[in-house]
């Protein structure tokens, strides 16, 4: 075999028991997710806002951010609710790069898988009890879902992770906000028929076990640009972009349509923030007498942290 056993990590049970959360804590969740729920379910009439880094690799740095939207939540309670994003898995094209603290807690040290678990789950914790705010993290690796499947409010499936079936399959047995964003390409079909396999059960092995899962009601499309073949990156949720949208929901199985729109750099059509007043812009728009309630918007917005100490 080409593979070199080095370690057998601890189990996700094990994990917890060295590093709980606390009964205040998982209340706390229980209350974020249940508001949560009602917004994509629609009978909550607010916004969500997924806003934060892409790539959460210093606990002090991180907390720190997210410890600053807790007075901001409490001035736009009535209108948003905030998820902070803490993606501790970050996505290499290539392969090649920093995969995130999951990986190599220690940017400047080699990977350690152990610790990389370890770290995960506790930046998770510390950024619940400074802020009181439940965030949302990336998806990559499927079988790490157990390691902080008691603390995340919200999953993101990437472009790159959103054809494959091990990911469509787990976010089965979620019981969480689960957006799928569309791939590279822009394809919404793709994005669509992962909504699709995610909200109906499923029968397949996880983690060395055949399990059964009953669906996840609360997944949902992520609209985060494309890429062409020439290399230009375009957006793909202005008005035209959604009523498409819509009218391909309609025709499937799924339920609770709803729809997120990602305007970080790339995703936004460029760097270039004049392009992004269009997209911030959008409210709802009507789809005639379809009545489709896709247009409860919740926004995934990139902001920049304070430099880390070790780069």
């Amino acid at each position: 075999m080409s593979f070199t056993f080095l370690n057998e990590l601890p189990s996700p049970a094990e994990i917890k028991q060295n590093y709980p959360l606390s009964d205040k804590l998982k209340a706390l969740k229980k209350e974020r997710d249940a508001a949560i729920s009602a917004v994509i379910t629609g009978a909550d009439s607010r916004f969500l806002v997924i806003i934060g880094p892409c790539s959460a690799d210093n606990e002090d740095s991180v907390c720190d951010y997210v410890s600053r939207l807790t007075s901001i939540q409490e001035d736009v309670a009535d209108k948003l609710i905030l998820i902070p994003r803490v993606y501790t898995n970050k996505p290499r094209t290539t392969g090649e790069g920093y995969k995130g603290i999951a990986s190599q807690p220690d940017p400047e040290k080699a990977p350690d898988m152990i610790e990389g678990l370890i770290a995960m789950r506790k930046m998770h914790i510390r950024a619940i009890e400074e802020s009181g705010l439940t965030c949302a993290d990336e998806m990559l690796y499927p079988e790490n879902w157990g390691y902080v499947e008691d603390l995340l409010s919200y999953v993101a499936i990437g472009a790159r992770s959103v054809e494959d079936q091990q990911h469509r399959l787990t976010v089965s047995g979620f019981d969480v906000a689960s957006g799928m964003k569309n791939p590279t390409s822009g394809d919404f079909s793709v994005m669509l028929n992962s909504v699709y396999a995610a909200q109906h059960p499923h029968h397949f092995v996880y983690r060395g076990y055949e399990v059964e899962t009953t669906g996840n009601p609360l997944t949902h499309v992520v609209l985060r640009g494309a890429v062409s073949k020439h290399g230009n990156t375009t957006q793909n949720y202005h008005y035209e972009d959604l009523i498409r949208l819509c009218e391909m929901y309609q025709k499937m199985d799924l339920v609770n349509p709803a729809a997120e729109g990602s305007f970080s750099q790339d995703s936004a059509g460029g760097s270039c923030s004049a392009r992004r007043p269009r997209v911030r812009r959008w409210r709802r728009p009507s789809c005639g007498e379809r009545h489709c309630r896709c247009w409860d918007f919740f926004f995934a917005c990139w902001q920049p942290m304070p430099p880390s100490p070790r780069r």
